[in-house]
């Protein structure tokens, strides 16, 4: 599952030279040495950027997913203007679940809106899998990406099945989850049976992303905090293993990061991770005690610093670099995703500072 063309690793793990496998984000990913820190943000395509918001004053947020010109130029705006290390795919994580024949809609101000929220085992029944032939707008737009992006490495992601399911049964964002949880403690028989339905979904997605030449994909679990560690064991990490451990044999690196989730990072790590991310509520080194020196970091700049004045950033950022210096591995990020009132221009002189103060070519000889 890798060409010489994309550069992608190999499935035994080994980078090619040059190319995105060679990249620091990649070599960070893999706990190998790089010459910098590498950074790149959540919800960096998009949200602050002017030129997004121009791009999308007239598009609604499912049509602009579904449009490979759109995604391939929302994508590539922040490389442009940030220099950051990697990109993230333009899209939404409800994507794949209303291709498998699930009706909603991204409500501006509000978030995923489903019209027939899941509560019984018909509804479930509802869920079909998923193929290329079913999301081939985003197949062409990873491709467009990496003959765009060339050495630059593509992320490919996706919503964990828990997330996901919360979405489905509450049948809109949710601040206490409480259908979600009253149907995972109620019926739990109904419960395993949705997730393991979004698990295949959201696993046949990432392999249409990593087919099409993605470098890493990310899992998110957005909502995943609101469990206790053995809520998430019993009814979670099952399936968010089923995803990300199906993904072993595809030879690219697996990110999966969630908010609210320091009693959970072990357990996300056993999942099947290779990086672990880290929101903003847990130092870097404490995440790296509790994931273990077998995986690498992610994160974890409180999105909110970025509003501050830059002597507050310029701190907060060395910091958070000293602290992942304790990981086998670390990718610099936020610990949740770019606010939309942030500074496009600070966003930059983050990345040109996370580049300065981590540089080790000097060190390298």
């Amino acid at each position: 599952m890798t060409t010489e063309a994309t550069g992608t690793a190999a499935r035994d793990g080994d980078p090619r030279p040059g190319g995105p496998a060679d990249s620091p984000f990649i070599r960070a990913c893999r706990r190998r040495p790089g010459p910098h820190t590498p950074v790149w943000f959540m919800r960096q395509a998009g949200r602050s950027l002017p030129e997004y918001r121009e791009i999308r004053a007239s598009v609604p947020m499912l049509e602009s997913c579904r449009r490979p010109e759109l995604v391939t130029e929302i994508t590539l705006q922040p490389v442009r203007r940030h220099g950051v290390d990697a990109a993230i795919l333009f899209s939404d994580i409800v994507v794949p679940v209303a291709a498998a024949g699930i009706d909603l809609d991204i409500v501006p101000g509000t978030g995923p809106v489903v019209a027939e929220p899941i509560r019984t085992d018909a509804d479930v029944e509802r869920i079909r899998p998923i193929t290329r032939d079913d999301v081939p707008y985003v197949d062409e737009a990873v491709r467009q990406l990496v003959v765009e992006l060339g050495d630059t490495p593509l992320i490919g992601f996706a919503g964990a099945p828990f997330t996901l399911a919360s979405y489905l049964v509450e049948g809109g964002p949710s601040r206490t989850h409480a259908k979600t949880k009253a149907l995972m403690y109620g019926d739990p028989e109904l419960w395993h049976a949705l997730c393991a339905r979004l698990a295949e979904v959201t696993l046949a997605f990432l392999r249409v992303q990593i087919e099409a030449g993605v470098s890493a994909v990310q899992l998110f679990d957005s909502w995943a905090g609101a469990l206790s560690e053995a809520d998430y064991r019993q009814y979670v990490l099952p399936h968010s293993t089923a995803v990300l451990g199906g993904l072993a044999d595809a030879g690219v690196p697996r990110i999966h990061f969630g908010v609210g989730t320091a009693e959970l990072l072990g357990a996300m790590g056993e999942a099947g991770a290779d990086v672990v991310g880290v929101d903003w509520r847990t130092p870097l080194d404490v995440a790296t005690g509790r994931i273990g020196p077998d995986r690498a970091v992610q994160g974890n700049l409180d999105p909110t610093v970025l509003l501050a004045p830059w002597p507050v950033v310029e701190a907060e950022v060395r910091r958070i670099l000293e602290q992942g210096r304790s990981s086998p591995g670390h990718v610099f990020n936020l610990g949740h995703g770019v606010l939309p009132e942030t500074d496009p221009d600070v966003l930059t002189r983050v990345v040109a500072l996370v580049h300065e103060v981590s540089n080790r070519r000097a060190d390298q000889g």
